[in-house]
């Protein structure tokens, strides 16, 4: 039987201002690290995709403004073992990517059943500590914005 999820989905980076980036564990993959991700439901936006993400995957409810968007699309093939979640014959998925910027040591609450842990890491640490090239990407790009935007500060 395939399933209706659709193949558009969100990577949501949340850090918080010494870019310090909060990491998931799956439940069902122990050493699977990530950020937050999830597919997108209905007619809803994408920023309201990454927003309800954020809240379920997380329990943080923030403010819309907060979340800035990466102008960003990945399109990656889809693993086997969760293609059965798809229609059939769907074999890639296309992730829009976001950040989120909390303040520090904001404290997380992992989904049941998704989710085992959190951590927080600095971004070069979480970026290594990703399973998903994808997620790696989008926090390496992240800090380098970041690093590159101090160097031309006064």
């Amino acid at each position: 039987m395939s399933g209706t999820k659709r193949p558009v989905s969100v990577l949501v980076v949340v850090h918080d201002p010494e870019l310090n980036i909060l990491l998931l564990e799956r439940a069902a993959h122990p050493g699977y690290w990530q950020s937050v991700t999830g597919s997108q439901e209905g007619d809803e936006s994408l920023r309201a995709t990454a927003l309800r993400e954020v809240a379920e995957e997380t329990g943080l409810t923030v403010a819309p403004g907060n979340l800035r968007d990466g102008r960003l699309a990945n399109r990656f093939e889809i693993f086997t073992e969760w293609r059965d979640r798809y229609p059939a014959g769907v074999t890639h998925n296309t992730e829009h990517v976001f950040s989120l910027r909390v303040p520090a040591g904001t404290p997380a609450t992992p989904a049941t059943g998704e989710h085992r842990a959190w951590r927080w890491l600095p971004w070069r640490a979480a970026a290594a500590a990703c399973f998903s090239w994808s997620n790696r990407d989008a926090i390496l790009m992240l800090g380098l914005e970041d690093g590159a935007r101090q160097n031309f500060l006064p």
